[in-house]
């Protein structure tokens, strides 16, 4: 009988050889993936660039949506089974061209990786009024796969992969304003809601989706040195949530906790391929294994039980319906 992760019941590791450590490389042995289809937004850079890489490598096709063309054609350069579209994440439009121009090619889709993201942003809108966290690190990814329901239905064994973070921790879905209408607005707030969506949204995917062969995860890469997701943070920040000292200079004890690339990429890359998932879905994981719940006040790389409960999860399934103006019909 299938038990779905419905506030936690399966919130527990499960011994899957690997840990913190771990590289993508490491993950991914022995995994192959040629005949597969694959799609990773923010490909081309980051972790996101790794995990492309890696697929590629396993003989998959990956497609690369992105917003600049031409980083995307100089990052991914020469790299085999790649291709590059255009999507920008912030326009709803665009999306819906992109999936639209995916499903004309009557493929069907293996991997979907809702990896692209921002973080530590000043205060923007999209042009239907979407605080710009909630738009690309949630809302995008609940269009996109909405719009590809076909696509991984017809995989007949796919996996939704959608980047989170520890950063859900920040906070809860604020479902009175979550688009800070009516409250001050604060872009760690912003971003915890945000990944708070993703976990919810993945445990409800899955459960609605596993009877057609589809199976959906969340995670949290690690704190990560070396790519993108800071640019536009400034030293106050850092400092005031104390990863950098009063000279500008980032803490030792932070320093040594930073995963590289290939570490960041790898719990992706196992929740993508990991055959010990097979049979299991809705589970959020850190460190290529399923988290521990989190249920004291210190962060920590657990997962809050607020992003996983059931009432929740569907609350914002049909707020999201709402948002986006699209009717996901998992049927």
């Amino acid at each position: 009988m299938r038990q779905s992760n419905y506030n936690g019941a399966l919130q527990k590791p499960i011994g899957s050889g690997f840990n913190a450590t771990s590289t993508s490389t490491e993950v991914m042995k022995d995994i192959d993936l040629t005949g597969k289809i694959a799609i990773v937004t923010g490909g081309n850079t980051g972790i996101g660039l790794e995990t492309t890489k890696i697929l590629a490598h396993a003989g998959a096709s990956v497609i690369v949506p992105a917003r600049d063309m031409e980083k995307a054609k100089k990052n991914l350069q020469g790299m085999p089974h790649v291709e590059i579209e255009e999507m920008d994440l912030m326009n709803p439009v665009s999306i819906d061209t992109f999936a639209d121009k995916f499903l004309a090619s009557g493929r069907s889709l293996h991997l979907l990786i809702n990896n692209a993201g921002i973080m530590w942003v000043p205060l923007r809108r999209d042009n239907r009024g979407m605080e710009s966290q909630l738009a690309v690190n949630y809302l995008a990814q609940f269009q996109l796969t909405a719009k590809l329901w076909i696509a991984l239905k017809r995989a007949k064994g796919a996996r939704v992969v959608n980047v989170s973070s520890q950063g859900h921790q920040f906070a809860p879905f604020n479902f009175d304003d979550p688009n800070f209408a009516h409250r001050e607005y604060e872009t760690l707030q912003g971003y915890g809601q945000s990944k708070t969506a993703v976990n919810l949204f993945s445990l409800e995917l899955d459960n609605r989706a596993w009877s057609f062969g589809v199976r959906a995860y969340s995670l949290h890469p690690g704190s990560i040195g070396g790519t993108e997701l800071g640019r536009e943070a400034t030293m106050d920040l850092f400092q005031k949530i104390g990863l950098y000292d009063e000279n500008g200079h980032i803490l030792p004890e932070v320093a040594a906790s930073l995963k590289t690339i290939p570490q960041g990429a790898s719990t992706t890359i196992w929740c993508a391929t990991s055959p010990l998932l097979d049979n299991m879905g809705g589970v959020y994981c850190a460190d290529n294994d399923i988290a521990e719940l989190a249920l004291g006040e210190e962060a920590s790389t657990g997962v809050k039980p607020y992003s996983l409960d059931e009432y929740n999860a569907k609350r914002l399934w049909k707020l999201s319906e709402e948002l986006t103006g699209i009717a996901f019909q998992v049927e």
